[in-house]
């Protein structure tokens, strides 16, 4: 297992894997995407009691199962960094948190617009939204951290350590709701039981999902290749 983990995390070997990817990902998402708006829009019933209002969740909900994704693959990275400390490892985690927090704000602003005609207020300090906040704080964190240590590793253990102790935030995110009493509705869709929507709105919301999820791919792997070569021009100009 090392030894392929020697040849694969090896930029340049590394780079010719995924450039393939980095299109095909993008392609997809934007057909995924379109039709799952088609679909949300112009498909999908209104619920009885939320009316038109419900078709935030094609949005709110795809985005906040990819501020997951993303943090978790940071602490999968992170954690891959600190056993066997290949540098590929730290750069792809570095590059994973301006798209978390982007998400995580997409999720928040979706989630406060949804609030709004469905609690009668923006905001209540509910488990589930306070552990999303503090997921974007942790984002937060990391990229100032980041940019802190641009050019040096000085800073790749520190950011490594972080990532996986703000890993503690993301079972309290999941399980929330069924933790503490909160406004926020329990899982419907990602539960042992199955899910509990209709296929109406279940098929939509899964093509958003998809289409998020592939551009989030896209992003990473364009975040990836743009970091690598940097690092290649910055180890060129300092051997002149």
């Amino acid at each position: 297992m090392i030894k392929y983990l020697h040849k694969y995390a090896n930029p340049n070997n590394f780079l010719k894997i995924i450039k393939p990817f980095r299109y095909i990902s993008l392609y997809l998402s934007i057909f995924l995407i379109a039709c799952g708006l088609i679909m949300s829009l112009f498909f999908s019933p209104p619920d009885y009691q939320q009316s038109e209002t419900v078709r935030i969740m094609y949005i709110h909900v795809p985005s906040a199962w990819i501020s997951l994704l993303a943090y978790v693959a940071i602490f999968f990275f992170s954690l891959l960094y600190i056993i066997w400390k290949f540098p590929l490892f730290i750069l792809i985690a570095k590059e994973l948190p301006v798209i978390g927090v982007t998400f995580t704000l997409i999720t928040l602003i979706t989630g406060s617009l949804w609030g709004k005609p469905t609690w009668g207020t923006y905001w209540v300090w509910d488990a589930r939204l306070t552990s999303f906040l503090i997921l974007l704080f942790i984002y937060l964190g990391l990229i100032f951290l980041e940019k802190s240590f641009k050019f040096s590793n000085q800073g790749n253990n520190s950011f490594a350590y972080l990532a996986i102790i703000g890993g503690i935030n993301i079972p309290i995110i999941k399980f929330s709701v069924d933790w503490w009493n909160t406004l926020h509705q329990p899982a419907s869709v990602i539960r042992i039981g199955g899910p509990t929507i209709s296929s109406d709105i279940l098929i939509p919301l899964l093509v958003m999902s998809f289409g998020l999820m592939f551009l989030f791919v896209y992003l990473t792997l364009t975040n990836v290749i743009s970091a690598i070569n940097e690092k290649k021009f910055i180890a060129m100009a300092t051997r002149k």
